[in-house]
């Protein structure tokens, strides 16, 4: 409800207020929110504390416009911590969402001077590569490729790639997994457009983590291509004295 008497801004008040409707599901995705005149009549307040507040809201990702048509209720994008490690079935579910993965191959390939550098392993030689595209109730989520090299994992089969990579490595090593990554923004190319179901050039987040045992031995490499529209990052920063 809006309250004139506030000390917060009318305009923010609104914005909570529309916030809340989404959050509720009183408006979900896609769905075309009331117009400008009808916030203006509703609530009695001028016009343009309506247009601030839902650009505000466009800016911030919650709604997005049509030319001619009106203003919708976007994708809400997941928030993922970058702090620790969680699998992304573990994190899919803890959201309410059910997990799922399309597997695209399980192809031998040569090193390329970059994966040979980053696995350490010479040049040219046989690592496995594996393809699948991480979905959340039945959507496109994330493109993966997972490196991992063949003189580390001689048994690695198919089955074992598709369906438990992470107990694989524990059973096989004993050893305890350290990460490192890298995230950037890119855009999508042709393939990662195809498997993630966008066009091409559309935003995309883009991480690479490596994987390394114990020893510092580096054992294997997760390229993947996150929709930039329905997944973001965020990390609790404290300062430095």
């Amino acid at each position: 409800m809006i309250q004139k008497n506030s000390p917060s801004p009318i305009y923010h008040q609104l914005e909570e207020e529309i916030k809340g409707a989404i959050q509720n599901l009183e408006l979900v995705p896609g769905e075309m929110i009331p117009s400008e005149k009808e916030y203006t009549e509703k609530y009695g307040i001028s016009r343009m504390t309506v247009r601030q507040a839902i650009s505000n809201l466009v800016n911030g990702g919650y709604l997005y416009r049509q030319r001619g048509k009106g203003t919708f209720v976007a994708q809400q994008k997941l928030e993922r911590p970058l702090q620790g490690l969680t699998s992304f079935s573990k994190d899919m579910i803890s959201r309410g969402l059910e997990p799922s993965t399309r597997f695209i191959s399980f192809t031998e390939i040569n090193a390329d001077h970059d994966l040979a550098a980053k696995l350490d392993v010479e040049a040219g030689a046989p690592i496995f590569e594996l393809e699948r595209v991480r979905l959340a109730d039945r959507l496109p989520m994330a493109y993966e490729r997972l490196f991992i090299s063949k003189n580390l994992a001689l048994d690695l089969t198919e089955e074992i790639a598709i369906t438990s990579m992470h107990d694989y490595v524990e059973k096989t090593f004993g050893l305890k997994i350290q990460h490192d990554q890298v995230i950037e923004a890119a855009i999508a190319q042709k393939k990662e457009a195809e498997m993630l179901e966008v066009v091409e050039g559309a935003p995309v987040l883009l991480i690479e983590r490596r994987s390394t045992l114990d020893t510092n031995q580096p054992l294997g490499l997760v390229r993947s291509v996150y929709r930039a529209d329905r997944y973001k990052f965020e990390i609790d920063l404290e300062r430095l004295s």
